[in-house]
């Protein structure tokens, strides 16, 4: 018994409903790991700077600035410690990789493996694996932010996530 073309149909639409949405996900992770990945240069270069010349005012006799330099430090080093940018972004940016990995698979599956499923119950089971997948991964990711995700948006519909053979055809 072939796929019945209706619930052919519907396992397209919502795997190009996934599809959507995994690329807006993984454009907004994305954006937050470069969000997080600035903050970390932000913190950390200051942070490295400042303590190098703490070092140097304490040896030339200047503990008054060395004192101050030390504060800053202590400040960044805390805020480092607090807020782990670079944890934070590397998170993103494995969300965002396996999101992209997830519409892969979801096109693949809809545009070779769906048209040559012999069976409903194997077009449902693979479909199923993919929403399963999909599922666990946004229960699975961080949070990213609301500016992050309009940008995402903004991206994806000036055709920053289409491949060139879509645009062809």
């Amino acid at each position: 018994m072939s796929v019945s073309e209706s619930l052919s149909r519907r396992i397209n639409t919502e795997l190009l409903r996934m599809e959507e949405d995994c690329i807006h996900s993984a454009k907004s992770h994305f954006n937050a790991c470069d969000r997080w990945s600035l903050c970390n240069y932000l913190l950390g270069i200051p942070s490295v700077v400042l303590s190098a010349g703490a070092s140097a005012a304490f040896f030339e006799d200047y503990p008054e600035i060395a004192g101050a330099m030390s504060a800053v430090v202590s400040v960044l080093a805390a805020l480092m410690t607090f807020l782990k940018p670079s944890e934070r972004a590397t998170g993103h940016k494995n969300s965002g990789n396996q999101y992209l990995s997830l519409r892969n698979d979801a096109r693949v599956f809809r545009e070779i493996e769906l048209l040559h499923s012999a069976e409903d119950s194997a077009a449902m089971s693979g479909m199923n694996a993919l929403t399963t997948r999909r599922n666990e991964l946004n229960q699975a990711s961080p949070q990213f932010s609301n500016r992050d995700f309009r940008k995402a948006k903004k991206g994806v519909e000036a055709g920053e996530a289409t491949h060139a053979v879509d645009m062809r055809g």
